[in-house]
């Protein structure tokens, strides 16, 4: 078994292992988002209710979330290959036990067991990343995960529309969790014959009680807040949210005392000494809870409120990760050494630009918001996505000692997955509280155009009166509702004109798709302010930080 040391001789094989590891951490982040487009199916052939389809959506974040850090340790203690192996395996079958999941709760289940699996599996490719790599080639390497995996999400909205578009051999949305299976096998293949293992060289114990006081302290804040909104926030989930404050005060306390007496501390909390390294890391995690938030709401909006199909959803969030391509590309190669922590400002502020362009426009167009309207914002807003993501951990790791990168990668991975689980369960509130509050906007817009229509077909003055006020009645209720596909008693057909009955249902998805566009750009705006909080965070950054870039010159790797 092999230490931390780079071993003299760099393993030829290291760029092969490196490809692995970068197609797991892309299958990882692919199924953050994946499942998204894929809900009006899963909904429709599972049978499943609203809170379960939002369990499916929560589930793997929450279980990731919650494992990461420990996967990370159990990496240091038993071997990174090893435990790689076993999450990537242990994600391979609950990938396909979703693929072929015959009811909701089977579905829910192996996204919990998937997520726990990617806990284990992604804390350890940075470290073999680490411990593969000199520290030359290192930076390479961590840019070209972070901008890869950065994309991943996006690249999940466009791949999950086209596999329930596409129907592959009349399976609907189960593609969307079995593409991952030839995938896993082919990873799981390539690593065992390629990848070098290594473990820390003093290997630490297991904090088992750390982990508990962890898990239970996310579990504790993100559960009340996925089903508050729906239970109409009853007494238990403030009391579960003051309870999560609490284990985690708990948690830090005990890890202090860890720390001085037994050792070998979950996390250490001597990391956070750093003034640069705790901004960062919280500014990483608002980072975080903004786009998770937003993948939310984007989906919501072409969807539920502009009412396309996965397909057309999914094609057009490709422009967000043509963005983030290049935002990625010209930070790590041009801007991150020249300029350091500014980039990162920068990138918060070309995201809180591009946030605040894509609201005023779906506010503007309101229904007629078409793709190609799209393209500017999502590039504008993937590639401050990208200008952020790619650089950004190579260089918080940079602000403590290489003996702690280790630690301090697993609460970086940890920040992204909790933002995310985080940005959902908020934005949710937000966003769904501001479209039931502003759904008489949607009727006031259109109640022109639909008494016209109601007056040519020869409806006296009060009997209109008494159809637009049935129709505010259903708008409102539809916008109150917690499941967006539940039709409410007052939207339904009366049993009286079909083509009245026509030109009502007209009508209401115009108002919902100007309720939606209206409530999207509200919520973008809770958005641009998290982008500032950003910004402010990595200001705190030393002025000196900048990434560092290598290159090959004459077989050796010198520094530019």
């Amino acid at each position: 078994m092999e230490s931390d040391t780079i071993p003299t001789t760099l393993d030829p094989r290291r760029w092969i292992a490196f490809a692995v590891v970068l197609a797991a951490g892309f299958m990882d982040l692919l199924d953050v988002t994946i499942v998204n487009v894929a809900v009006p199916s899963i909904q429709k052939d599972l049978g499943a209710e609203y809170a379960q389809i939002e369990w499916i959506i929560a589930a793997y974040v929450l279980a990731f979330a919650a494992v990461l850090i420990t996967g990370g340790r159990l990496g240091d203690i038993y071997g990174r290959k090893r435990m790689f192996l076993l999450g990537m395996t242990g994600f391979t079958l609950a990938s396909a036990a979703g693929g072929l999941a015959s009811d909701p709760a089977m579905l829910i289940t192996s996204r919990f067991v998937q997520g726990a699996m990617a806990g284990l599996m992604v804390p350890q490719i940075l470290a073999i990343i680490r411990v593969t790599f000199p520290k030359e080639e290192r930076t390479k390497a961590i840019a070209i995960y972070s901008g890869v995996g950065g994309s991943a999400s996006a690249v999940g909205l466009a791949l999950g529309g086209l596999l329930v578009q596409w129907n592959v051999l009349d399976l609907g949305w189960r593609p969307i969790f079995l593409v991952n299976i030839p995938i896993g096998i082919l990873a799981l293949a390539a690593a065992a014959v390629v990848m070098r293992d290594s473990r820390s060289p003093q290997p630490p114990r297991l904090d088992i009680i750390g982990m508990v006081l962890a898990v239970s302290a996310v579990v504790l804040l993100v559960y009340p807040l996925t089903e508050g909104r729906r239970l109409d926030w009853p007494t238990w989930t403030f009391v579960l949210i003051g309870a999560s404050a609490v284990t985690f005060t708990a948690f830090v306390l005990y890890e202090r005392w860890r720390s001085r007496t037994v050792g070998s501390p979950l996390i250490d909390l001597e990391l956070f000494r750093s003034r640069a390294f705790t901004a960062g890391l919280a500014s990483w995690l608002l980072f975080w809870i903004g786009f998770g938030g937003f993948f939310l709401i984007w989906t919501l909006f072409m969807q539920a409120g502009l009412g396309w199909s996965p397909m057309r959803a999914g094609l057009t969030s490709v422009f967000f990760a043509v963005g983030a391509g290049i935002g990625a590309g010209t930070s790590v190669s041009l801007l991150a050494p020249r300029f350091g922590r500014w980039v990162l400002m920068g990138g918060g502020l070309v995201t809180a630009a591009g946030f605040g362009l894509y609201g005023w426009m779906a506010a503007h167009y309101g229904s007629d918001f078409a793709s190609w309207q799209m393209v500017l914002p999502l590039i504008i807003t993937g590639t401050g996505f990208g200008i952020v993501v790619a650089p950004t951990i190579d260089m918080l790791l940079g602000q403590i000692p290489d003996g702690e990168a280790g630690a301090a990668s697993g609460l970086l991975n940890t920040g992204q997955q909790l933002g995310m689980a985080l940005g959902v369960a908020l934005v949710g509130i937000v966003f769904f509280t501001q479209l039931d509050h502003d759904s008489g906007r949607g009727v006031d817009a259109v109640a022109a155009q639909t008494r016209t229509e109601l007056s040519a077909a020869g409806l006296p003055g009060p009997a209109q009166d008494q159809i637009l006020a049935n129709f505010r009645a259903c708008v409102q209720d539809r916008s109150a509702e917690v499941d967006p596909s539940v039709v409410p008693g007052s939207c339904r057909s009366t049993g009286g004109d079909p083509a009245m009955d026509v030109t009502l249902a007209q009508a209401g998805k115009e108002a919902t798709a100007v309720n939606f566009a209206r409530t999207f750009d509200h919520t973008l705006e809770w958005g641009i302010g998290i982008m500032v909080l950003v910004c402010l965070g990595f200001a705190a950054l030393p002025k000196d930080t900048k990434l560092e870039v290598h290159e090959l010159v004459d077989d050796e790797l010198v520094q530019v």
